[in-house]
């Protein structure tokens, strides 16, 4: 039962071979190499929770970190089935502020500094005063080169000797950028306010600096896991080492080929090297993937050969239609091309959340939502409103709190279904699409975790779990096709997938020049084709929707071989109206 501490030898066996030398890894510094699909996150929960169920680590002294909120909101989740629930998994960021703000008040006697919402106003304030007139665009890579600078450990001075390599934002030269970037700072210290990366300078700074908070974290936390090793900056790896003290008892888990956020300070050195770091480190490699068909691991595997850090991906699942790729004569029929493909897998049985349309840059996905819409296909865009903050599932969320109350003896199902018909949903789907087909869609989506939750389950209970989720960011599944850009879907996946622009200017980007930026963008391309689990769909357009810009397949697609992608017809109904 989720939440009872398992059986030590019952963890085991749900394991692979390489999956148990993790889980079996208890103490010392571990790596592991973990290809895309292969189960890593199976094999981190699996070893925190034989970890617990044999005594050697107790619950609170764990802490688990990972890079987003919904990897975090995972991660609990499993642990807490696994008999785990007791551990820390939460976000760099998370685990800072948490310390910071108890901390803070304790050292210095007043209440932790407000985090400031957004850069936008604060930096457009400073440059005022410096008497700069910038742009919108402008002060939103000012903002970026202040988080890259952050994030890269720099001070300002250090910045300046760094910056001078840099391409700057706009036309500010050197000089006006350091002297904005001052500016920012004194009006956040004017007004007792930090940033987001300030929340992990000033802990760093704390443990630093004050013996009594590091002893009292080094005594909280003993063993310390941390997930997307490949994306972790000097300043987190500075704060890991600040948590870790002379311990070595951390287990750290990556892949270099999906390394996607070189720009924002993010380096897969600290990965690759962690045997340098930790000479008496054990490495273990997970390169069976469980994920993706035959012939999807064949073009994922040809596209990063003979890279740097690469594994070689084993294709479990045997057999599978060989992906597909398509020139499209220009954007506009590239997204009509795609929602007529997406519109016939939905007919032959296909469910909308089993299919993902990913893209390089977010004004791509205007054209797919216009032809999506068209056909009467329901979609959400990834990272827009979260499920658990739509107003329609806060709505259902307070009318089914309020039912559970007064308690009654019917089913679960019947208690929620009968809350959510005064809401609005019905039995079968409204034909029309837009936002009346995605309330529905919401609330269809509570009715099936109700439908899903445990026999004798009470509507309280239930609320609960609900609850619990949306603190989480768990989110459920809707049933719709999801639009993404490709940095937003790392440990995502979908049984269909297809990947639109995979053309120069836009795969690899116009702006990416020089070995390690074409490089970033390679990899980008193997994260978005290893998110497929059945079907692979990649496509490109010769011109852009004005016609007015020509294009040429990407380099990408002669890199992933002759033999691995079927060209296929862009076919008549691509044209769209």
């Amino acid at each position: 039962m989720a939440g009872e501490t398992l059986d030590p030898e019952e963890i085991l066996a749900a394991l692979d071979d390489e999956q148990r030398r993790v889980a079996v890894a208890l103490r010392g510094p571990v790596r592991v190499l973990a290809g895309a699909g292969t189960g890593k996150t199976r094999a981190l929960t699996h070893r925190i929770a034989y970890g617990i169920a044999t005594g050697t680590y107790a619950p609170d002294r764990v802490l688990a970190l990972t890079f987003t909120q919904r990897a975090a909101g995972e991660m609990r989740t499993r642990l807490r089935d696994l008999g785990a629930g007791g551990v820390s998994a939460r976000t760099f960021h998370a685990s800072a502020l948490r310390q910071l703000n108890y901390f803070w008040p304790q050292i210095t006697g007043s209440p932790a500094p407000r985090v400031i919402e957004g850069k936008g106003r604060p930096l457009a304030e400073a440059a005022t005063s410096l008497g700069l007139k910038l742009d919108t665009a402008t002060l939103r890579d000012v903002a970026a080169e202040v988080e890259w600078r952050k994030v890269s450990n720099l001070t300002l001075d250090e910045y300046g000797r760094r910056a001078a390599s840099r391409a700057l934002p706009g036309a500010l030269t050197l000089e006006q950028s350091v002297d904005l970037q001052r500016a920012y700072e004194k009006l956040k210290d004017d007004r007792a306010s930090i940033d987001f990366e300030d929340v992990l300078l000033l802990t760093a700074g704390l443990l630093e600096s004050e013996p009594r908070v590091a002893l009292q974290v080094h005594e909280q936390y003993r063993f310390f896991v941390v997930d997307e090793y490949q994306d972790v900056s000097p300043l987190q790896h500075r704060l890991l080492e600040l948590w870790r003290g002379d311990r070595v008892d951390v287990c750290v888990v990556g892949d270099a080929s999906q390394t996607i956020y070189s720009f924002t300070g993010a380096t897969s050195d600290y990965l690759l090297n962690f045997d340098n770091e930790f000479p008496q480190a054990i490495t273990v490699g997970l390169e069976r993937n469980y994920r993706s068909g035959a012939p999807i691991v064949r073009v994922a595997n040809e596209l990063m050969r003979d890279r740097a850090g690469a594994l070689v991906l084993q294709a479990i699942r045997d057999g599978g239609p060989t992906p597909t790729v398509t020139a499209f004569p220009s954007d506009h029929e590239e997204a009509y091309g795609v929602a007529s493909r997406i519109k016939s897998d939905i007919e032959s049985g296909t469910p909308a959340s089993d299919i993902a349309v990913l893209y390089r840059t977010n004004a791509q996905s205007a054209n797919l939502e216009r032809a999506l819409g068209e056909a009467s296909v329901n979609y959400q865009v990834a990272g827009a409103t979260r499920f658990f903050d739509l107003p329609d599932v806060k709505r259902a969320l307070l009318a089914l709190r309020g039912q559970s109350v007064t308690q009654t003896a019917d089913p679960l199902f019947k208690s929620v279904s009968d809350v959510l018909r005064a809401l609005g949903w019905t039995q079968a789907p409204p034909e029309s699409s837009g936002a009346i087909r995605a309330k529905w869609e919401a609330l269809n989506a509570l009715i099936e975790m109700a439908d899903e939750a445990p026999p004798g389950t009470t509507l309280r209970a239930f609320t609960d779990t609900l609850m619990a989720r949306a603190e989480a960011r768990h989110e459920p599944t809707l049933n719709a096709v999801t639009l993404a850009s490709v940095h937003s879907v790392k440990g995502l996946e979908w049984k269909n997938v297809y990947i639109v622009g995979v053309a120069e200017g836009l795969m690899p980007i116009s702006y990416a020049s020089g070995v390690d930026a074409v490089a970033e963008e390679r990899r980008l391309l193997y994260v978005a084709i290893t998110r497929a689990c059945e079907r692979l769909h990649l496509s490109w357009a010769a011109s852009g929707t004005a016609h007015r810009h020509v294009r040429r397949a990407s380099r990408f697609l002669a890199e992933c071989g002759t033999n691995t992608l079927r060209e296929v017809s862009s076919g008549s109904g691509a044209s769209g109206r």
